[in-house]
């Protein structure tokens, strides 16, 4: 059985797709972009200020599904440049702690609304028996 996740504190789904979706104690988040929620906007600023915001919006899509952002265990990373790779680093280790999830990054030619930077991934929310 599947839930759906859906949070007014992260970018609306701007495609036939979820914020997130539940099947038990795991999470399936779909990818986030540098979108403010409030405005659909993409934030403005350099790589570092888009990346800022693509870990808000994935801590509020973990908290709406009853996790934080520390319970990802596997996260994609997409960024049209490889260069940027120590700026990813350097933020994510402003939302993470240890131990770290698996990761992967990937580089891409182009991504939605022409960002920089999209990151999906999955999470398992701690289970309250």
């Amino acid at each position: 059985m599947k839930t759906i996740i859906s949070t007014d504190d992260a970018p609306s789904a701007i495609g036939t797709y979820s914020q997130a979706v539940k099947v038990s104690t795991t999470v399936y988040l779909s990818g986030q972009i540098p979108l403010i929620p409030e405005t659909m906007e993409v934030v403005e600023g350099d790589f570092a200020a888009q990346a800022e915001q693509v870990f808000k919006n994935l801590s509020a899509v973990c908290d709406a599904a009853g996790g934080c952002i520390n319970d990802m265990v596997k996260v994609n990373i997409f960024m049209t440049d490889l260069a940027n790779f120590a700026t990813v680093n350097e933020i994510m280790s402003k939302y993470f702690k240890e131990p770290y999830p698996a990761r992967a990054a990937i580089g891409v030619n182009q991504l939605p609304k022409a960002v920089d930077i999209e990151i999906d991934g999955i999470m398992e929310v701690p289970s309250v028996n």
